[in-house]
C-alpha cells in the first residue's frame, strides 16, 4: 500500500513535470515584471514628491493595474500566473531543487519555500483587488507590527524579521554584483541570454537589494525603539531613501533599477530554468 507521504511526493513530482504549470509559471514571471515596472515608475514619482499614483509597493502596483484598460482581466491573469509560480516553488521545496548539492539542498528548499509563500501572497493580493477587496498597505503593516511588539519577546521577533530582510537585501546585491542570478537562467544553446539581459539583472538585483536593506533597517529600528510607526512597507523604505542627503537622486536611481528588474523578469520568463 502506498503511504500518504509517497502519494504526496508522487503528486508533487507529477506537478513539477506538468507543461501547463511551467507555462503558467512563466506567466507569473511576466506578471512580476509588470509589477516591478509599475513600482519603479511610482518610485520615480515619489522621488519628486508625487504620491498621487499610489503607494510604491506591490499593492500600489496592483491597484494601478486594476485601473488600466482591461484591468480585471490583467489582475486575474496575474493572480493565476503568480499562483502557478508559487506552486512551482513550493513543489521544489517538497521534492528538491535541481542543481543543488546535497549539502546545500536544505537551504535551497527553504529558499524555494520562501519564494512560494511570497508569490502566493501576491497571487491572493491580486485576486482580492480584482474582486474589489482591500490590498493591505502601510497602516496594516504598522498595526501588525504594533501587535507583535506588545507580545512577549515581540521586540526580538520584529528585530529578527528586520535582520532577515536585511540579509535578503544583501544577498540581492551580492547576486547582482557577482551575476550569480545567471545560475537561474538557461545560458547555453540557441537564443542564449545576451549581455543586455545580464546588465538588466545586475542593475535590478542591486537596486532591489538596496531597497530591501532599508526596509529591514526600518524593522530593526522599530524593534529597538519599540515604535511600530518606525516600521512599514516597501513604500516606506523608498521614502526613507528619498529623505537622505541627495535622496531624490538616489531614489530615482533605485526606481530605475527596480524597473530594470522588471525588464529582467520578462527575460526570465523566457530563460528561467523550469
Amino acid at each position: 500500500m502506498t503511504s500518504p507521504t509517497n502519494s504526496a511526493e508522487h503528486a508533487a513530482r507529477r506537478a513539477k513535470n506538468s507543461k501547463a504549470l511551467r507555462t503558467l509559471a512563466r506567466v507569473g514571471y511576466v506578471a512580476s515584471g509588470i509589477l516591478h515596472l509599475i513600482i519603479g515608475w511610482l518610485a520615480v514619482r515619489l522621488a519628486f514628491g508625487d504620491s498621487g499614483g499610489g503607494s510604491a509597493d506591490q499593492s500600489g502596483a496592483l491597484r494601478q493595474l486594476a485601473d488600466a484598460p482591461g484591468g480585471a482581466f490583467l489582475l486575474w491573469a496575474a493572480a493565476v500566473g503568480l499562483a502557478a509560480l508559487a506552486l512551482w516553488h513550493l513543489v521544489e521545496a517538497a521534492v528538491g531543487v535541481p542543481g543543488s548539492d546535497t549539502a546545500k539542498q536544505t537551504g535551497a528548499r527553504l529558499k524555494a519555500a520562501g519564494k512560494g509563500i511570497l508569490y502566493g501572497f501576491l497571487a491572493v493580493l491580486a485576486a482580492r483587488i480584482a474582486t474589489g477587496g482591500g490590498g493591505g498597505g502601510g497602516n496594516t503593516q504598522e498595526d501588525l507590527t504594533a501587535k507583535v511588539l506588545k507580545a512577549p519577546g515581540g521586540e526580538l521577533l520584529i528585530g529578527a524579521v528586520g535582520l532577515a530582510i536585511v540579509a535578503v537585501g544583501v544577498f540581492h546585491v551580492y547576486k547582482g554584483w557577482t551575476k550569480k542570478f545567471r545560475e537561474d537562467l538557461v545560458t547555453t544553446g540557441p537564443g542564449a541570454v545576451g549581455d543586455a539581459v545580464v546588465r538588466l539583472g545586475q542593475v535590478g538585483y542591486i537596486a532591489k537589494g538596496v531597497a530591501l536593506g532599508v526596509l529591514g533597517v526600518l524593522f530593526v529600528v522599530a524593534a529597538v525603539t519599540h515604535d511600530a510607526d518606525k516600521a512599514g512597507g516597501f513604500d516606506d523604505a523608498l521614502k526613507a531613501i528619498r529623505d537622505q542627503p541627495f535622496g531624490v537622486v538616489l531614489l530615482v536611481v533605485v526606481g530605475l533599477g527596480i524597473a530594470a528588474y522588471g525588464l529582467y523578469s520578462f527575460a526570465r520568463a523566457r530563460y528561467a530554468k523550469l
